[in-house]
């Protein structure tokens, strides 16, 4: 890789002072790398475990209807605003005391989220877990300051996968908990996770002695944070405020401005948060857009799939409309029967006399021979083929299985395949794997089979797309700017990820499901049905995150970085 002017950040200096673990033994290189993974297991490992339980825990939250998804989109929203705060902090103050900040943090809020039953009180918890994103941010610097040389390129694409608890043993866990117990048990184990692996981090990880002496741009933390914030909170919004609406567009419009500010500002500040110089050449810059819109897809299908799978099948909800609107039939049945029998009853009392009350007797059998559940019937429009009716559990062993395994495993091969040719073609694979399958969940059918095969598939594109584009970082900055370009790298994949659950949103909440009830001789009764979106919505949100897809594909091919072997980051 070229370190001429093009570069626009000093050169690394000729030792290595990072504390790398060169001649420590394999144990103790493994058992660093190791905890290192684990820990930030704790992001991922939560993530698929809120994603999957939504509809547990959404009956917590009556009111919230699809906005049940700011579970998942606050988690995005926090973690994109902190993450580059996080990363360079790490910069400043160290990896590993960040690290412990986060875990805190998480602990924090973690148990807020187990205890609460108030959505406001819920989603400051789920703000402070966020947090957790940033150690995934933190992770690549530290292997990158930690480990060998030689072992950075597989040691970052085994950090972009994890060693299987988030992928395995979290949805297994997840699964285990919430039938068994509530969703809240779910937020317990993280804790009890979290709580010991604090310890672990202290004991076993050493502190990177590399510095960055400068202060802390908060007016630059703050632009980027708010702008994000302001331009997911539009498009979760939109559709229920009115897209063109001028009240509705100024939260787009003023987070558009403050993300076009922040560079701006960057430029003049005399410590910037990020070299701006630096953050847009080509080799960083177009890593971060392709990360940016390749997350989308991230952000759809971990939420679309398990949502579809675990919602009633279209036939049971129409069973349980018509039971429930047969029982209402018969209690508006025997209730008119028994104001009649008692308006006769009084009729024939001489003048003066008072029915006494629970005189009148009417025989409900009388009245209920008169029913049939034909009188109702009950049509879903539009109608829906997803549901399956799965527990998280049945989920996690039908369908995330496969693709956890195979995403572990390509994690690995894509980091040794990156060590071999770099980081390019591995991204471009992991791309055309991102617009294939979306193409296919919102073509094919919606069984869980098509869905665990497609899933099956996505995997392989999620290892490769999360060990390259790390790797690509580390190759393209110097080690004293890795902790804030992790963080933009973090910023843009959990940007993504929002802001596809967040467009998800939108094209679910436009495409209700209804039923029509009818009774017969009554007018016909129509309503949503709860936490239920006709197949439309979930079409069109995967054919858009095709799209941006295509787009970051396009980016990839084109890219210059990427064409060599990966070096560790030697070329600072």
């Amino acid at each position: 890789m070229s370190t001429s002017v093009d570069n626009a950040a000093p050169s690394a200096p000729d030792f290595d002072d990072s504390a790398r673990l060169d001649g420590a033994s394999k144990w103790r290189i493994y058992s660093v790398l190791a905890v290192i993974v684990l820990f930030t297991e704790i992001s991922p490992m939560q993530y698929v475990m809120v994603a999957a339980a939504l509809r547990q825990i959404a009956p917590t939250f009556p009111s919230q209807g699809a906005n049940i998804n700011w579970a998942i989109i606050v988690f995005g929203v926090i973690g994109a605003a902190v993450s580059p705060l996080i990363g360079k902090l790490s910069d400043i103050w160290g990896k590993k005391k960040m690290f412990l900040v986060c875990g805190v943090l998480f602990l924090i809020g973690t148990a807020l989220c187990a205890v609460t039953s108030n959505w406001g009180l819920f989603l400051l918890g789920r703000g402070l877990e966020a947090t957790a994103i940033a150690t995934t941010v933190v992770s690549y610097g530290l292997i990158r300051d930690l480990m060998p040389r030689r072992l950075v390129p597989v040691g970052l694409g085994i950090a972009s996968t994890g060693l299987g608890v988030s992928a395995l043993i979290g949805p297994l866990i997840g699964g285990y908990i919430t039938d068994h117990y509530s969703w809240r048990g779910l937020f317990w184990f993280l804790f009890i996770f979290t709580l010991i692996m604090i310890p672990l981090l202290i004991l076993v990880v050493p502190e990177t002695k590399l510095r960055t002496p400068q202060r802390l741009d908060l007016l630059g933390v703050l632009l980027l944070g708010a702008g994000a914030t302001l331009t997911l909170i539009y498009l979760d919004k939109g559709q229920d405020w009115g897209w063109l609406k001028p009240t509705t567009l100024a939260w787009l419009i003023g987070g558009l401005a403050l993300l076009a500010l922040f560079p701006l500002v960057e430029m003049r500040a005399r410590q910037p948060i990020m070299d701006m110089k630096l953050l847009f050449t080509p080799r960083v810059s177009v890593v971060l857009f392709i990360a940016l819109l390749g997350s989308l897809m991230i952000g759809v299908q971990s939420y679309g799939p398990s949502y579809m799978i675990q919602s009633p099948a279209a036939s049971e909800v129409v069973a349980q409309a018509k039971a429930a609107a047969y029982d209402q039939v018969k209690t508006q049945a025997l209730a008119q029967a028994q104001a009649q029998a008692e308006a006769q009853a009084r009729a024939a009392l001489p003048p003066g006399v008072t029915l006494p009350p629970g005189s009148v007797h009417v025989p409900e059998e009388a009245v209920l021979a008169q029913l049939s559940p034909d009188m109702v019937q009950v049509r879903l429009d539009p109608g829906y083929t997803y549901g399956e009716g799965f527990s998280l559990m049945k989920f996690a062993t039908h369908v995330t299985l496969a693709q956890s395994l195979i995403a572990m495993l390509f994690g690995f091969l894509g980091g040794l395949w990156i060590r071999r040719i770099g980081g390019r073609l591995p991204l471009v694979t992991a791309l055309v794997v991102f617009v294939g399958t979306a193409a296919a969940y919102a073509m094919l059918d919606h069984g869980w089979v098509t869905l665990t095969l497609i899933g099956a598939v996505t995997g392989i594109g999620f290892a490769m797309y999360y060990a390259s584009t790390p790797n690509l970082i580390v190759e393209a900055v110097p080690a004293e700017q890795q902790g804030i370009s992790a963080g933009m790298l973090g910023v843009m994949q959990a940007m993504g990820a929002g802001i596809g659950i967040a467009v998800a949103t939108a094209f679910l909440n436009a495409n209700p499901v209804r039923a029509e009830v009818t009774v017969t001789g009554q007018p016909s009764v129509t309503q949503d049905v709860p936490l239920l979106f006709a197949d439309r919505g979930y079409e069109l949100s995967f054919y858009f995150v095709a799209a941006t897809s295509v787009i970051a594909l396009i980016g990839a091919v084109i890219m210059k970085s990427g064409r060599t072997p990966a070096t560790g980051g030697t070329a600072f």
